[in-house]
């Protein structure tokens, strides 16, 4: 049986910062809404400022940290901080690679007061998978010269296409009925006087896909360990830290160009790519833009903190 899929899936790009943040733009921070859920995925310094500034309130179900450089997880302290003083009873899972215990151990040995709410880290390694109510988020191996992961958030599929037409020639009556098939049950109907079965594979089409979306945290391209999980992916958010002037430099610190992230977002066929981790040397983004575009030919984008993307579902 397939549930009928409705859920919203917003993207906000609260931090996209390189290792130093700047008057525009935070450090790393990416917080993804799915329906009633929200996730995320990396907490730089001042990340409870820029959810204020976007107004998406404090709700955060999990935590998922890409590695243990600071800009990737100095905000987490201080939103604890804040959730516990809300007066936060549920529990709060961090998820990251190897370490993640020090550093909830770290947290909760700098505070005089514990917060009003368990924190459980729990480590991840390549390829595992964390499951949640239509959806789930894999972990895969970067390349950052320290345990590195990056994220793949994919929904479950969902139901085919409902061909009303022929539910209707076969008997089945608008209404409640019209539900039940969506949802993969077969009904029985009064036809010309006999009962009828009508079941689901003959009005509903093959599942459809659900949406997708990558977080590769700092890395290197890195493409081939996750190619088979990432394809067709709806949005690719990617480590760009610069642009082609310092491909040497990408290379010397384990970090991407703007055209590595275009040729990976061309390698999966992703619909959109969201170039972030900007250096604080830009003071734009324009020949980051130009430089993807040379080896992807959909849509680029290098979101401004507190830009929200909403992934539609697909056709």
């Amino acid at each position: 049986m397939f549930p009928i899929a409705g859920e919203t899936l917003q993207v906000y790009f609260l931090g996209t910062a390189g290792a130093l943040p700047t008057p525009f733009r935070n450090p790393a921070c990416i917080m993804i809404r799915r329906g009633s859920d929200t996730l995320l995925f990396d907490c730089g310094e001042g990340a409870q400022q820029q959810m204020m500034r976007a107004r998406t309130g404090f709700t955060v179900d999990a935590i998922f940290i890409t590695h243990w450089h600071a800009d990737h997880y100095l905000g987490v302290p201080g939103l604890i901080h804040t959730l516990s003083f809300m007066g936060r009873t549920e529990p709060l899972v961090i998820y990251g690679p190897r370490w993640v215990d020090g550093f909830v151990n770290g947290i909760l040995a700098l505070a005089k007061k514990p917060p009003g709410f368990h924190i459980e880290p729990r480590t991840l390694n390549h390829g595992d998978v964390v499951s949640f109510d239509g959806y789930q988020v894999r972990a895969f191996s970067a390349q950052h010269g320290i345990p590195g992961l990056g994220y793949i958030l994919e929904e479950n599929s969902r139901p085919g296409r409902f061909n009303r037409e022929e539910a209707i020639r076969l008997g089945v009556p608008e209404g409640r009925l019209f539900g039940k098939l969506q949802r993969g049950e077969d009904v029985t109907v009064e036809v010309d006087g006999h009962e009828t079965v009508v079941t689901a594979d003959q009005v509903v089409g093959p599942s459809r896909s659900g949406r997708k979306v990558i977080y590769s945290g700092d890395t290197r391209p890195n493409v081939r360990s996750w190619l088979g999980w990432g394809m067709d992916a709806d949005l690719l958010i990617h480590d760009a830290t610069f642009d082609g002037s310092e491909t040497e430099r990408a290379s010397e610190v384990y970090h991407s160009t703007a055209a590595d992230a275009g040729m990976v977002a061309a390698q999966i066929d992703a619909s959109r790519l969201a170039l972030v981790h900007i250096s604080s040397r830009y003071t734009n983004t324009t020949t980051h833009i130009e430089d993807a575009g040379k080896h992807y030919a959909g849509q680029v984008l290098a979101p401004d903190d507190l830009e929200m993307i909403e992934i539609p579902f697909r056709s």
